[in-house]
């Protein structure tokens, strides 16, 4: 490149050259099947192809909207990272690439948190953008991460963390791979303070984000069609000098493999958040009233606001405004309650039969010698019919 570069017709053409930011597309073609989407179609879809139901990309903005309730949300203020540390150049300046990005999706960085409510519980929940540099992890988007954890345990809040990246930041190096311990330490405060910490695994996440905090989740969920892993494929198939199966790296093939819990299409995505959420920090599941509105269960002693004891009394082991341990595999009384017996016995005889019961022992309590004990053992043998009746 030189000066003559610049006034020879390329050079000229790209003075002139429109930004392309696909602001202004009127179709959208999809990646799984080919077909030509309308733009509108395809947002009022959240992204969701409706021929071959392939999941497309979601900014953050458009993701918060989603997941919380009427759309309304809280931005969390996230730290200043110092840019260009090592003062990286490729082909371009790594700060002329950072303003390119910010200019792009007007965001600062790869990492987006806020806090809201989902079916009325308060959760924290940060979305990568991996429209900012494919949503690599740099010094940013650690400390974004860092900073979410901070006000999930300060709000006593699940946090819900969405990955789309490719990796570390190469532009920062080591720096970069720095925050990979730095974010499972965020993780274990997360633990330590008794909070649930769900992952949500969007196409695509790969690399050092796979490799620390988006694997290390209580609960792991993915979107259909994800891909999802470490290195890529063809660097596995030349180190093993094996052929992968096509579905290799797949959510559906790590939901099998166990890595995944449960993929989740994206149009169930809330309701499947809502339900972990009020499962996890023990509120009130909703149940359906005599009117047909949902509703939340009696009270149980428990701040579903705040998540503390409210009555010391009901548990001799608890102190007043303790945060019960909610880690994931303790049953909490939302679980106990969801289990039932298949074939339940009452708790207790219905009136009718108690009173049959009770008329007989007394009318035939007045007998004496062989014919009092001979009365007495009829009367048992009929009271027992009576409680097998009333148990079928």
């Amino acid at each position: 490149m030189n000066w003559l570069s610049n006034i020879t017709p390329p050079g000229i053409k790209n003075i002139f050259k429109r930004p392309d930011n696909n602001s202004d597309t009127l179709w959208v073609k999809c990646k799984g099947c080919g077909e030509m989407v309308f733009q509108r179609d395809l947002e009022l879809a959240h992204h969701v192809c409706p021929s071959c139901s392939h999941h497309m990309l979601m900014s953050p903005e458009e993701r918060l909207k989603f997941i919380f309730d009427d759309k309304k949300f809280d931005r969390i203020e996230l730290p200043d990272a110092v840019h260009d540390p090592l003062k990286f150049k490729d082909t371009k300046k790594y700060a002329d690439r950072l303003k390119e990005h910010r200019k792009r999706t007007g965001e600062q960085d790869g990492l987006v948190a806020a806090t809201g409510t989902i079916d009325d519980v308060e959760v924290v929940a940060a979305v990568q953008n991996f429209g900012f540099m494919g949503g690599s992890m740099g010094i940013a988007v650690g400390e974004g991460f860092v900073r979410a954890a901070e006000v999930a345990v300060e709000k006593a809040a699940p946090l819900i963390m969405f990955t789309a990246s490719g990796g570390a930041r190469m532009q920062e190096s080591i720096l970069a791979l720095m925050q990979m311990p730095r974010t499972t330490i965020a993780v274990e405060m997360l633990r330590d303070a008794g909070l649930p910490f769900i992952v949500v695994l969007t196409n695509p996440t790969t690399g050092g984000v796979m490799a620390s905090f988006a694997m290390l989740g209580d609960v792991h969920i993915a979107e259909p069609g994800a891909l999802l892993g470490f290195a890529g494929r063809r660097v596995i198939e030349q180190t093993i000098r094996e052929k992968l199966p096509q579905e290799f790296q797949k959510s559906e093939f790590l939901l099998e493999k166990g890595m995944v819990d449960i993929v989740v299409h994206r149009h169930d995505l809330k309701v499947t958040l809502a339900k972990l959420v009020r499962v996890l920090t023990n509120f009130p599941q909703r149940v359906a009233s005599a009117d047909g509105e949902p509703h939340s269960k009696p009270d149980t002693g428990i701040d579903t606001h705040q998540n503390t004891v409210k009555n010391s009394g009901d548990n001799p082991n608890a102190e007043v405004g303790k945060k019960p341990n909610v880690k994931l595999g303790v049953e909490t009384p939302v679980e106990a309650a969801l289990v039932k017996p298949k074939n339940p016995l009452p708790s207790a005889l219905p009136t009718s039969l108690t009173d049959k019961v009770t008329e007989k022992l007394a009318s035939k309590k007045s007998g004496k010698g062989k014919a009092k004990n001979k009365v007495k053992k009829e009367t048992i043998e009929e009271a027992e019919i009576i409680v097998d009746k009333a148990a079928e």
